[in-house]
């Protein structure tokens, strides 16, 4: 994991951070990168919240092993992102070794053996200060685009929590003023990573959850925007079709995923009797689509990748 502290001015440099801020132009960043899977590749990634725990406490032993840098990510039930600095080769690595050790996790506790062996995983490099800080946004507003019911920052399986908190507040995120926060000992820590990759520094935990804080770089994400008010301004500001311009993936959702679930098993039972999707054929996986599209208020896209099908050779006939 790149040491942000020891490396700032390099990073500074690469993310522009010391250049002055021109109304209209952008700067140049390097070594930026946003990798993403495509949540249609596989049926679920975490069950529950005790996977999605689990899964937040795999980031930190994987990132100590590549000198990369966290600038913000995300974790949804089908998919995930990272933003990402440092060079595309440990990036890439990094990712790849993540997925592997949630594939050897699921094949563990959900009885799904090899079930993230078909998954995609996309990245974009990201070259100008604009595009990262609305890249940075578009990851983190994911939940609420999903239709889940978040705030932004509220949501727990994200880095969002991090950036610009309140301190010494009623207001204030209990990790900030260090309630419950512990740090474990190593028979802790080997138990809620479940490995036993060697983590140098201290390990401060709450709720079971290893604070994101200790392996996301929030402080450089602070300097990149300099200001509340321009990270709220792109939150607020960034749209889907920014990022869907540049090849991102984009779920224009208009109801939570776990009720379309509820939906399809619904569909199963009444259409066909079965409540397991693997038993249609392709025929009746697009005969259920065009029935979800009719009944319920949801995107092409989500409703393909409900069905099991796959978006581009569909959309045009659903």
């Amino acid at each position: 994991m790149i040491d942000t502290k020891k490396d700032f001015t390099a990073i500074a440099e690469d993310l522009g951070l010391f250049n002055p801020i021109v109304k209209g132009q952008v700067i140049p960043v390097r070594n930026c990168w946003h990798f993403y899977t495509s949540g249609d590749s596989v049926e679920v990634l975490y069950h529950d919240a005790d996977e999605f725990r689990d899964g937040m406490n795999r980031i930190l032993p994987v990132v100590v092993r590549y000198e990369v840098a966290i600038l913000a990510f995300v974790l949804m039930d089908t998919h995930l992102h990272f933003i990402l600095y440092g060079s595309y080769d440990a990036c890439n690595r990094f990712v790849h070794e993540y997925l592997r050790r949630t594939s050897i996790y699921l094949s563990l506790h959900s009885a799904a053996r090899k079930s993230l062996r078909q998954i995609v995983v996309n990245y974009q490099p990201i070259t100008d200060d604009k595009y990262l800080k609305s890249a940075i946004c578009y990851v983190l507003r994911n939940p609420v685009a999903a239709g889940l019911p978040y705030n932004v920052w509220d949501y727990p399986w994200s880095s969002a929590s991090l950036y610009f908190p309140s301190a010494d507040s009623w207001t204030s995120p209990r990790w900030t003023l260090g309630i419950d926060n512990r740090i474990v000992n190593d028979n802790e820590l080997r138990t809620l990573i479940k490995s036993r990759v060697k983590i140098d520094s201290e390990v401060r935990v709450v709720n079971r959850i290893i604070l994101p804080n200790q392996y996301v770089a929030a402080s450089i994400v602070e300097k990149l925007f300099r200001s509340h008010k321009a990270y709220n301004y792109f939150l607020n500001a960034t749209r889907e079709v920014d990022i869907e311009s540049r090849g991102g993936s984009i779920s224009h959702l208009t109801v939570p995923l776990c009720e379309m679930r509820d939906n399809r098993a619904f569909l199963l039972n009444e259409m066909f009797g079965v409540s397991n999707l693997r038993s249609l054929d392709m025929g009746q996986r697009v005969e259920l689509a065009r029935c979800m599209k009719r009944r319920y208020n949801c995107s092409i896209k989500q409703i393909a990748k409900m069905c099991g099908l796959v978006y581009s050779e569909v959309k045009d006939i659903l």
